[in-house]
């Protein structure tokens, strides 16, 4: 009776003991898990950096690669977008995000917290001044001056070292309520002296801020990366790092790098400033014969616009040397195609250099959006044949004729002999259709900006007032 409940219970034990290690063996990883569900989470910030919503809907450099890690995991991925860098690591901590893809600097102080995918940008963190009162050269003159930078960031991290370090007497404010663009804007407003900025976001918003100038840099270029909260499953970071060794995302990266700062360069102080005086003086005369043209022929009006600027800098009456005319400066012959009688007629001009770069852009057959609307802009500066001959000579240098990134490399070997005497149109000056692409770009970037901003603008007093409330522990 006893050996037999004995034999019993050992089977039993036993059983238990393969059940438990059976379990255990198949129990499935994150990544497995995530795969099941069908759904990557990502928790990010809106910022022009990261993630935001156009017209066209979810866009953003972070979105974009998340966007692609998830496809090449096989799921959707859904967003959630937090208030402040705070709350991005608290909705990691709390498993309510599988990563965090929010334009996070790499520090030792984040790395107690959670585990970094591999670095795939680096930034430099920049003090930012507004120009004409007094260019800070030193942390010393920070110490000096009212600075104030955004809670749970690198940048208050890197403060706080500096102040344990090297400057004792350095003193700043942090805050969990205002992002990047309201702290510009206040140093603009001469309400803060001095704010703190990764280099790529006050590229995307120098041009926003054309009084604001960065006076030094705090640190060498520091590593961006995703966040994974600490867990003995690393499946999912794994499988991170598995897609940026990639060669697709390699090129993925490069793409990106065009499509959100490749033309950042073409819109310097001056000419910012120029062109934010003719935009409030002009462009309210011609603003709604831009939008009838850009319903007419599907643009965004603001594009439309925007070539208007480079083009004449809505001046109606505009003539060049070679003899074209006009705000949209037409040729004769293409006006006479477009049925244009009087190019002079911003009416008719506007409608008819719409209708002309609407036709360009039908021509370019497989070319996906927005290199399709970046080449036939450069067709409608240098010619649909010149930017044919760069295409050609882009695909036979092993680029892509259809990537705007690969043809803007292509376009300005026309100059050279060796190239464009192998092309069927021959020699062109192909560095302009590219400033020109680049500089429509930014000034359409500026037209858009304009028009979003919120027509009820929070005062620079509520925004100060805001500098007062306590914030967290920061991490």
């Amino acid at each position: 009776m006893l050996r037999g409940l004995f034999g019993l219970t050992a089977k039993t034990l036993v059983a238990m003991l393969c059940l438990l290690a059976l379990t255990g063996s198949i129990r499935p990883t994150q990544l497995e898990t995530i795969q099941a569900r069908g759904e990557l989470v990502m928790v990010t910030r809106n910022s022009p950096t990261t993630y935001y919503q156009d017209r066209s809907g979810d866009v953003g450099y972070e979105y974009e690669l998340a966007k692609a890690f998830a496809n090449n995991l096989g799921v959707e991925l859904r967003v959630v977008v937090a208030d402040s860098l705070t709350e991005v690591f608290t909705l990691l901590d709390s498993n309510q995000a599988a990563f965090a893809a929010a334009g996070l600097t790499i520090t030792a102080e984040r790395q107690r917290w959670v585990r970094f995918a591999e670095p795939y940008m680096y930034v430099t963190e920049q003090v930012v001044y507004r120009r004409g009162r007094g260019k800070p050269s030193s942390i010393a003159d920070l110490a000096a001056g009212n600075l104030v930078v955004s809670a749970g960031s690198s940048h208050a991290q890197r403060l706080r070292q500096i102040q344990r370090e090297q400057e004792p007497a350095l003193t700043w404010r942090e805050t969990d309520d205002l992002g990047v663009t309201d702290l510009l804007h206040l140093v603009e407003a001469d309400q803060v002296d001095y704010t703190i900025v990764d280099s790529n976001e006050f590229d995307l918003l120098q041009a926003y801020f054309p009084n604001l100038a960065v006076a030094f840099e705090l640190v060498s270029p520091q590593p961006i990366a995703w966040a994974f909260p600490h867990s003995r499953d690393d499946s999912l970071h794994k499988a991170a790092n598995d897609f940026f060794a990639q060669h697709p995302t390699q090129v993925r990266l490069a793409w990106l790098a065009e499509r959100y700062y490749g033309h950042l360069e073409s819109l310097d102080y001056v000419g910012a400033i120029h062109f934010l005086n003719q935009a409030d003086r002009k462009l309210h005369k011609y603003q709604e014969h831009f939008k009838k043209a850009a319903d007419k022929h599907e643009f965004d009006w603001r594009l439309l616009a925007a070539v208007g600027y480079q083009e004449s800098h809505w001046r109606a009456n505009a003539r060049s040397f070679t003899g074209v005319r006009g705000l949209m400066m037409l040729t004769r012959t293409t006006a006479k195609e477009l049925g244009v009688r009087n190019r002079l007629d911003p009416l008719q001009s506007i409608e008819g250099g719409s209708r002309y770069l609407a036709q360009l852009r039908k021509r370019l057959k497989g070319v996906n959006e927005p290199d399709r609307t970046w080449m036939a802009l450069a067709a409608y500066n240098v010619g649909y044949g010149h930017l044919s001959d760069a295409r050609k000579i882009a695909r036979e240098m092993g680029g892509n004729p259809n990537s705007w990134m690969d043809v803007k490399e292509a376009l300005p070997l026309l100059t050279q002999k060796r190239y464009y005497r192998h092309t069927r149109h021959g020699y062109a000056r192909g560095h302009e259709p590219v400033e020109y692409v680049q500089n429509i770009r930014r000034y359409y970037d500026v037209l858009v900006w304009n028009d979003q901003q919120p027509q009820t603008v929070t005062t620079d007093e509520q925004m100060l007032s805001l500098l007062t409330k306590e914030v967290p522990p920061l991490l």
